[in-house]
């Protein structure tokens, strides 16, 4: 990598790639809305314990948890489908831009490339960053049914940089989860972390608070 960016201590990147959900998009809320109901359906409980469980996992992964839950191992199919339609409709209703997002992509806008890969399915992520008005705003977007293994393998990542035309080794992922920090050091990359959940020893070179850091849009003015 080139010389650091005074603003934030992080070496200059050639490629920046963004996770989507609870990092641009609050999503996060809206897939613990849609999980409560698939749980309420079957009179089970879902709270703070089963909320850890599922955070930053992809679909496959999620509907696999809950099929072992629900008793209903081999019905994974319907309970996907059940999952996929009640998420994408709290999704476009309800989802809201993260504090800072939208300032921050449009600031990088122009002066780097800049991608998103997501652990959400397309038609999921598709519907997450148009309703944050995020739609065409990055040079690569690349969910978790495209790749042949989703977070926390390196796949998304990797992906994500050769289309942008970077190397992951000279890029900078920005991560809410542990699983998604767990893929972007997989792939080589530097990360930055922004955590939704159990920010100590968050497996990132830097961790903010949110993207609303001041410090962010000075470096990204920087770029």
């Amino acid at each position: 990598m080139a010389e650091p960016c005074d603003a934030l201590g992080v070496p200059r990147p050639t490629a920046i790639v963004f996770d989507c959900d609870g990092l641009l998009v609050d999503t996060e809320p809206c897939w613990t809305v849609a999980e409560s109901a698939v749980f309420a359906a079957r009179g089970l409980p879902y709270g703070p314990t089963e909320k850890a469980l599922f955070i930053g996992k992809s679909v496959p992964a999620t509907v696999e948890l809950m099929a072992g839950f629900f008793g209903e191992v081999g019905n994974d199919d319907a309970i996907r489908a059940e999952v996929m339609s009640t998420v994408g409709d709290v999704i476009g209703g309800q989802a809201e831009p993260m504090p800072g997002a939208l300032e921050l992509v449009r600031a990088l806008s122009g002066r780097m490339p800049i991608g998103v890969a997501s652990n959400s399915p397309r038609v999921i992520l598709d519907i997450a960053l148009r309703r944050a008005g995020l739609t065409g705003a990055f040079g690569a977007v690349i969910a978790a049914d495209e790749v042949p293994v989703p977070k926390p393998a390196p796949d998304l990542y990797l992906a994500a940089c050769r289309l942008l035309g970077a190397s992951p080794l000279a890029s900078v992922a920005f991560e809410d989860t542990w699983t998604g920090a767990a893929a972007a050091r997989a792939a080589g990359m530097l990360v930055i972390g922004v955590p939704s959940l159990d920010p100590d020893g968050f497996p990132a070179d830097l961790v903010l608070e949110t993207l609303e850091d001041p410090r962010l849009l000075t470096w990204a003015s920087s770029l």
